[in-house]
C-alpha cells in the first residue's frame, strides 16, 4: 500500500470512521512487524516477549491514545517509540521480579496489608 493511502486511512480514522480499523492494521502491520523484528534482534538471546507481540501491544497502545497521526512518518515514529517503551517496561518487570523480598507481618500489616522490605537481599 502506498504511503498516501496509509496516510489517508490515518485521516479517516482521524475524523472517527472506525470501520477503516482492520484495513489500517493489515497495511501497516508488515511494516511493523519489522520494525519490531529489528529491535529485538538487539535485546538479549532468549527473550520471552515475541515480535508479534510487541506489534500488537504497540498497536493497542497507539489506537488507544486517540492521537491524530499527521502521516505515515508520524504513525510509524510514534510505533517504535511506542514498542521501545513496551520493552524497557518489559525489562523493567522481569527485573523487578528476581527481587528478593521478605513480607513481614504485624498487628499493622494484619489491618492495613502487608509491609515489604528488602532485608534479605543485604
Amino acid at each position: 500500500m502506498s504511503n498516501g493511502e496509509i496516510t489517508r486511512l490515518l485521516e479517516a480514522l482521524r475524523d472517527g470512521d472506525s470501520k477503516d480499523y482492520e484495513k489500517f492494521y493489515e497495511s501497516v502491520y508488515s511494516e511493523l512487524r519489522r520494525v519490531a523484528g529489528g529491535m529485538m534482534k538487539r535485546e538479549r538471546a532468549g527473550h520471552t516477549l515475541q515480535p508479534t507481540a510487541l506489534v500488537n501491544e504497540a498497536f493497542l497502545r497507539l489506537v488507544g491514545d486517540k492521537c491524530s497521526w499527521e502521516s505515515r512518518a508520524h504513525f510509524f515514529g510514534a510505533a517504535a517509540r511506542s514498542m521501545r517503551r513496551i520493552l524497557i517496561d518489559h525489562a523493567r518487570r522481569k527485573v523487578a521480579g528476581k527481587r528478593v523480598i521478605n513480607r513481614v507481618e504485624s498487628p499493622i500489616a494484619a489491618k492495613f496489608g502487608s509491609v515489604t522490605t528488602a532485608e534479605s537481599a543485604m
